[in-house]
């Protein structure tokens, strides 16, 4: 039986196959006219393309380009001739560039964080680096552990599971892919339990499967007495007793999580295999119960300002209310006054404290269908901070000025006690201005509603004229049955009262981001990078295989993608598309520096109006409480910015593990539900094509599976880069990138949320085999054989071809 295989992280979509067909001949080819070589005439003593290669390869992680000017004393008027140069080595593929600093393409700094974890068959140990862009490089670098030349005293050991500190270097000259790094720190020590599967073994004992992938190749090894009454099948936490360098580690079962075939352990395992951290420590839980209500004290009376809460049905921290009037200012006809409150975190929060330190720990929280891992205890979360209805509750609010074209003309921000006036869901607002009122809309339609929704108009003018990033893509969500089962799995509506939140959020975020700009306070920014231009070559390739084109002139802005996805709008490829112009971008995070954030179309962008669930924005909180003089409980003022920096590094992270846990959680859910519809037909689209076969994305749940080659039709399938399709050696039958197709589930694997298929549909008819050479008809499926000539070889057999939609 073909093993099950996954799409690659962060590769889906035939992406990972369009980067590799980026050879050196191609490396200085650009989607988008490039400057040519350097006709800047500049002095002898400017520094060689070498140089700046070397130096940058050499510095301690990535510099600016100011940096670079200072070290070869590049004065002011040949500052254009190093930008220029910067570009083309960019270009070229010798240096990446994030923000305004720039580091040697796909090497790793001297001095890198990683992850322990395995031992190889030498017995010593293997580290990946912790922040690696995987979908950028196309590989993940290797370090190999070597001891220290000498005892360090107070130092630990180094293990499995560890996250260290480690100065690297090149195993051989020129390698990118292997290192050899010395611990120079332990950041963190694994955590005390393993999660995996226990094997029973006949003779009693068993084994641990580790259910994190990156240790699935060390076992664990239970001795019998340790097993604690764990069945073969079962899901465990179990703690290690014994590490040594060779053989098997020792480990005791702890705790027997149930059948690994329950969708409650779903998870737990997502929870335990990114080490979320879910258990509050007591500390927090004590200082959490002794919080009291804020007081009125240096804040604004805003309890009779109707503000409400529009959020999903399900949600149970309600951290932003909006309200919204016309203005009454005669200079600003057809305007409106938008308000934005938000929970007042920091007023419970106060840094340094137990629960901040583990506020940051988390960065944000982890949402899953059956449960919600919290960045705070649900004291704060859930009560204190939770604007519920007609409750008065502090908050940080911030009152925007907006012009009749949609502009925000000026903004204030105010601390505040406030007091909802309703609670709703998104489509209990959305259906009372559909003219489908219930007892609480009814009262609020005229003086609440139907104003946030006129103002909601205003701000959709500037909106489209910024023309931000427009994807289309469905959320999957899934709804579990009382017994933790999947009941079903449903992309729900995307409504305009989304829409509506979406863009007040977004207002509140840029304002925070100015007032806090014009107050010359350092802060933490959502940046979002352009993308790069590997990406953007593997973009065209990709729109190329289905016949679209990207288009070469213009800068590179939101508005040349959405060209892309106007074009195949109400099209098959409609979705296809918009997946995989959202793989070709880069991924948002949080950074000390801003360079903007592309997909939004924005010069300046923080996160500000979720502090309940986000580290980052309870920063901004701070910061502004501090820059704005609101109060004395916001940044201290001894914070740097080298420690906003780290922050910045930390929750980002944090943000790309709750992703990556939040999405295989899903995956495996998915392999739940479908498990016992083994032998169901479904429809699809093909998501990606490898050499080893076709990524298969479902229609009706929007799950992935695969589909191997060796298993596609009677024919030998060969698969061709450039045009990311497969083809029939013997029939011509091609299966391309965005095929419509019909599969069969002939396996699914919730532990690993796998699915594999068997392809039912045929390939379109190309009138041509592999290698050019015209199709020969494949014999039906059961025909005998051509009988073979007496020279050992088989009789050669004449086949009239017809192509298809041809008499």
């Amino acid at each position: 039986m073909p093993p099950l295989a996954r799409h690659p992280q962060g590769e889906s979509h035939g992406l990972a196959a369009a980067k590799l067909a980026c050879d050196k001949t191609r490396r200085t080819q650009r989607v988008f006219p490039l400057a040519k070589r350097s006709k800047i005439h500049s002095s002898s003593a400017l520094p060689s393309r070498e140089d700046l290669v070397t130096f940058i390869a050499e510095a301690p992680g990535k510099v600016t380009k100011r940096e670079i000017a200072q070290a070869f004393n590049i004065k002011s008027g040949d500052r254009i001739w190093l930008k220029q140069v910067l570009k083309e080595l960019e270009d070229e593929g010798a240096v990446n560039r994030r923000g305004k600093r720039v580091h040697k393409a796909g090497q790793l700094p001297p001095m890198v964080m990683a992850d322990i974890v395995k031992r190889d068959r030498d017995g010593e140990l293997v580290a990946v680096p912790t922040e690696w862009d995987e979908e950028e490089h196309g590989f993940i670098p290797t370090i190999v552990i070597i001891p220290p030349r000498k005892h360090r005293p107070g130092m630990p050991a180094a293990g499995v599971g560890d996250r260290a500190l480690l100065r690297v270097d090149p195993l051989k000259s020129g390698d990118i892919h292997h290192y050899a790094g010395r611990v120079t720190k332990i950041l963190a020590k694994k955590q005390a339990q393993v999660l995996g599967i226990f094997r029973a073994m006949p003779e009693g004992g068993g084994r641990l499967i580790p259910v994190d992938k990156k240790a699935r190749e060390q076992e664990l090894q239970i001795n019998p007495g340790d097993e604690a009454g764990a069945q073969d099948g079962d899901l465990i936490a179990a703690s290690v007793v014994k590490h040594g360098r060779y053989g098997l580690p020792h480990a005791k079962v702890k705790e027997r999580l149930g059948s690994i075939k329950s969708e409650k352990a779903v998870s737990l395992i997502a929870i335990h295999a990114h080490n979320i951290p879910s258990e509050f420590p007591k500390a927090v839980i004590e200082e959490a119960e002794r919080a009291e209500h804020a007081s009125m004290a240096g804040r604004e009376d805003w309890r009779d300002v109707p503000l409400v809460t529009i959020d999903p049905p399900d949600a149970k921290d309600h951290d932003d209310a909006v309200h919204a009037v016309r203005d009454e200012d005669p200079h600003n006809q057809g305007g409106f006054v938008i308000t934005v409150a938000i929970a007042d975190v920091a007023a419970y929060v106060r840094a340094g404290s137990a629960m901040d330190r583990e506020a940051q720990e988390r960065g944000n929280s982890v949402y899953f269908p059956d449960r919600v891992v919290p960045m705070l205890p649900e004291r704060i979360s859930n009560d204190l901070c939770s604007l519920r209805p007609h409750v008065p509750r502090p908050a940080l609010a911030v009152r925007m000025v907006i012009g009749p074209d949609g502009r925000k003309l000026r903004h204030s921000f105010h601390r505040v006690m406030m007091r909802s006036a309703a609670k709703l869901s998104y489509q209990q607002a959305q259906a009372a201005i559909d003219g489908r009122t219930d007892e609480v809309t009814a009262p609020i339609l005229d003086t609440i509603l139907k104003p946030l929704w006129a103002a909601y108009a205003c701000v959709r003018k500037a909106r489209d004229i910024r023309e931000p990033l427009y994807l289309d893509l469905p959320e999957r969500k899934i709804v579990l049955k009382p017994d933790g089962t999947v009941d079903r799995v449903f992309v729900p509506e995307r409504l305009e009262a989304h829409r509506l939140i979406e863009e007040f959020m977004i207002l509140a975020n840029v304002a925070a981001a100015e007032a806090l700009e014009k107050a010359q306070s350092d802060l933490i920014y959502r940046v979002h990078d352009e993308p790069s231009l590997e990406k953007m070559r593997a973009l065209s390739e990709v729109l190329a295989s289905i016949g679209l084109k990207l288009p070469t002139q213009g800068a590179l802005k939101p508005e040349l993608f959405n060209r892309i996805l106007r074009s195949v709008d109400g099209t098959e490829h409609q979705l296809f598309i918009n997946e995989v112009v959202l793989r070709s971008q880069s991924q948002a995070e949080y950074s000390a520096e801003n360079y903007g954030h592309f997909g939004l179309n924005l010069k300046r962008y923080a996160h500000f109006t979720s502090p309940i669930r986000r580290y980052a924005d309870l920063i901004v909180h701070r910061v502004l409480i501090t820059g704005l003089r609101l109060g004395k409980d916001g940044l201290p003022p001894d914070t740097t910015r080298a420690e906003l920096i780290e922050i910045s590094a930390k929750i980002s992270a944090a943000e790309r593990r709750a992703m990556a846990a939040e999405r295989e959680t899903i995956d495996r859910l998915i392999a739940h539900f479908l498990a016992d519809r083994i032998g169901a037909k479904f429809d699809g689209q093909i998501s990606g094509v490898t050499k080893a076969g076709l990524f298969i994305k479902l229609s009706e749940t929007g799950a992935d599976g695969f589909v191997p080659a060796a298993t596609i039709g009677d024919d030998y399938y060969r698969f061709d880069e450039k045009t990311h399709s497969m083809r029939g050696e013997h029939t011509g039958e091609t299966y391309r990138l965005g095929d419509k197709v019909e599969v069969k589930l002939v396996e699914a694997a919730p532990v690993a949320g796998a699915l594999r298929f068997e392809l039912l549909t045929k390939g379109r008819f190309t009138g041509k085999a592999a290698g050019g050479r015209k199709a020969a008809k494949r014999p039906p499926r059961g025909a005998k054989k051509p009988a073979k000539a007496a020279s050992g070889r088989r009789a050669p057999t004449r086949v009239k071809v017809k192509r298809r939609g041809r008499a």
